[in-house]
């Protein structure tokens, strides 16, 4: 069969920068995940390897820095994403690397998840990592995602830095409320705006990735056109919705994955 595509057609892109699970329930494959079933194309660059499964993290090795810029503005030359989504950095000198990408190309829509430490209580980035991300790459990103132990601990840490993205007028912060009792409400502080997003307790065993696919289905939406609000809105809905209907699957033996494959949105191809 013979298919003619107009040179000016692409599809949303979404570039990944974040360390690979070889589960797949988190990291890298669940971005792509993510990316592929909200209808988006996704890439990916690797900033570390870990050694970890559904019962947790036992070890991870830092990609070199240099190899993680050159993966990452190697797709950025070519695919130029729409949106980019940063995950675990490991250490220092990778932040600064990444930070380098985002100056040279300015992406139109950057998203971090501050990954310190995993869901098992691996460490995954050092006191210097943290001073380098919230003093360099957070501003440098339109949305920043902590949970509320990470938020605690960048203010108690970095009271000043905190408080300025707080108040930043092109940094926004949601701020993740999954780990308090009762109804998870998330709050996302944008320019002097507050938005909250009250969700539902889904009950689950298969909750490995959450973090990862929050922050990878809002820079989906706002690929596919959403502004930031909807976008927050859409992707709780699709974590939500990606919990309950994986609740009843088994896949390991510790904390099973989401499900990512239910409901796919099409594939949406633009005119440039």
């Amino acid at each position: 069969m013979n298919m003619t595509v107009e040179s000016d057609a692409h599809y949303p892109v979404c570039l990944s920068i974040a360390g690979s699970d070889p589960s797949g329930g988190a990291g890298i494959q669940a971005d792509l995940k993510v990316f592929s079933a909200l209808g988006c194309y996704g890439a990916a660059a690797i900033t570390a390897l870990t050694v970890q499964n559904t019962c947790g993290v036992s070890e991870n090795q830092p990609v070199e820095a240099s190899m993680v810029y050159r993966q990452a503005r190697a797709v950025m030359e070519d695919l130029r994403p729409d949106v980019v989504k940063i995950g675990m950095t490991c250490r220092a000198d990778t932040i600064r690397a990444v930070a380098e990408l985002l100056c040279e190309f300015q992406p139109r829509f950057t998203v971090l998840d501050p990954v310190m430490v995993s869901s098992s209580g691996h460490p995954l980035l050092d006191d210097e990592g943290r001073k380098a991300l919230i003093e360099i790459l957070m501003p440098l990103c339109r949305l920043v995602t902590p949970n509320l132990q990470e938020a605690a601990c960048f203010a108690q840490d970095f009271p000043t830095e905190w408080e300025a993205l707080k108040n930043s007028e092109q940094t926004a912060l949601l701020l993740k409320g999954g780990h308090l009792e009762g109804a998870p409400e998330d709050v996302l502080h944008d320019g002097g705006m507050v938005h909250r997003f009250l969700g539902h307790r889904i009950e689950s065993c298969n909750t490995h990735g959450t973090g990862c696919a929050l922050s990878s289905a809002i820079a989906a939406f706002v690929a596919r056109g959403c502004d930031l609000a909807k976008a927050v809105e859409e992707a709780k809905r699709y974590v939500e919705e990606a919990l309950a209907s994986g609740a009843g699957v088994c896949i390991g033996e510790g904390t099973g994955p989401m499900n990512h494959f239910f409901n796919p949105l099409p594939m949406i191809i633009r005119r440039k």
